[in-house]
């Protein structure tokens, strides 16, 4: 038998052992909340009652966390403009129910109003040393990741007034030192030799697709969704990119960035013209590329099978799929393309991003002294000679007034950049 209640000098407020129970009405019906401190009790009692004062209590904070959070994932749409994509609702769905749920419901008993700063704190700690692949745990970024989705519920539950305050409000995000060995970029590229080597022992049915990821620099989610539509094959070349795959889904590209044209190579587009005549599906609305099956391509069995071994016979044993996209970004620099001009054709958010992620493939020596008695006088063609002059048989695609697909038209001919350059 329980430890009996005993009256306190605040009405209301009852001592039942250690810790003390505070009871209230709402709506005719008694409740109890039991807290460790007698101050505690008395915050508590007076939030309670102004709450029910001013109408705001809500039945709704005595549910259990995992009940109201997943009621909450199959309703939400979001806050923005943009909305709330299915495959942002899937990967919330996932880490709402492997690591929220576990932790919250099944370990502590929280109710959503029971969910405290300190209780969201000790999950991020716990979540810190949860195991990922390869025997690690899990990253910063993936523990960013659960915190956004659980964070966005509570949220909902401060708006709908299931509870008063966002229990995640300037929770402290982990940023742990990354080892770092030294032996390699984060980034990776192959050579020109590696990848005309790798185009050329790659098996022939999938050659055409490892081509056109070299050549445009698409990401992996782009090019397996792929229909016949978003080739322009005639006139200038291109590839629209209105939408990728992910997880078996369809959806628009990862931003409004990724919604893009990228030009084609004429040899480029010969082929994929003749693949579309010696293909079974050409309508526009099928797949580009395919599995034998006729479905969509498998990541890890294309890996496996295609890349790895072709890789190997390469020299590039370490390549994936993201390789390719890095390579084309190598090429482009290689070219003479500015950043602002990458960043468009691979579809990143920001000149800043492409520039950070691929600053170590740009040139590190050091630029010829500026010539400052030069750069003063008044523009004549010697002057603007005596400029260049520094810089000799170099070339700005913006310099004919085109930006974008048309300034870097030439650059997508992969047979040009994998010729090499004599040394010297």
């Amino acid at each position: 038998m329980g430890a009996p209640m005993v009256k306190t000098k605040t009405p209301g407020i009852f001592q039942r052992g250690s810790r003390y129970v505070v009871v209230y009405r709402v709506n005719g019906r008694q409740r109890k909340e039991t807290v460790r401190t007698y101050d505690e009790a008395r915050r508590l009692k007076r939030a309670r009652e102004a709450a029910r004062d001013a109408g705001e209590f809500q039945e709704l904070s005595r549910v259990k966390f995992a009940v109201y959070a997943r009621e909450w994932i199959e309703r939400y749409h979001g806050t923005g403009s943009r909305g709330f994509r299915e495959e942002t609702r899937d990967e919330y769905r996932r880490d709402l129910e492997r690591y929220a749920v576990p932790y919250f419901d099944e370990r502590l008993g929280r109710t959503v109003a029971q969910i405290s700063p300190r209780d969201v704190a000790a999950w991020i700690g716990w979540l810190c040393e949860q195991p990922a692949r390869q025997g690690a745990t899990l990253s910063d970024r993936t523990v960013r990741r659960i915190l956004a989705a659980f964070r966005s519920c509570m949220a909902t539950a401060v708006r709908e007034g299931v509870i008063r305050y966002n229990p995640c409000a300037g929770a402290a995000l982990p940023h742990r030192q990354v080892v770092d060995d030294g032996d390699e970029e984060d980034v990776r590229v192959m050579s020109r030799e590696q990848l005309a080597t790798f185009l050329a022992v790659v098996h022939p049915r999938h050659r055409l697709f490892f081509r056109l990821l070299a050549a445009t620099g698409l990401r992996w989610s782009e090019a397996i969704a792929l229909q016949w539509r978003h080739l322009e094959l005639d006139g200038a070349p291109a590839v629209r990119v209105r939408r990728r795959m992910r997880r078996g889904k369809i959806g628009p590209p990862k931003s409004k960035y990724g919604r893009r044209d990228v030009p084609l190579e004429p040899a480029l587009a010969t082929d994929l013209r003749r693949a579309r005549a010696e293909a079974e599906r050409t309508g526009d609305e099928d797949l580009v590329f395919t599995s034998l099956q006729g479905g969509p391509l498998d990541h890890a069995d294309l890996t496996r099978r295609v890349l790895k071994p072709a890789a190997e016979e390469a020299g590039a044993g370490w390549a994936g799929m993201h390789t390719f996209r890095h390579t084309c970004a190598s090429l482009l620099f290689a070219r003479g393309a500015s950043p602002v001009q990458v960043q468009r054709w691979l579809g990143h958010h920001s000149p800043s991003f492409t520039l950070d992620t691929y600053v170590h493939l740009l040139p590190g020596d050091a630029p010829e002294p500026l010539r400052l008695s030069e750069e003063l006088r008044p523009d004549t063609p010697d002057t603007q000679e005596a400029r260049a002059g520094a810089t000799p048989g170099a070339t700005d695609p913006r310099a004919d007034g085109l930006t974008g697909p048309d300034a870097l038209a030439g650059i997508s001919d992969v047979s040009g950049l994998l010729r090499t350059t004599p040394e010297g």
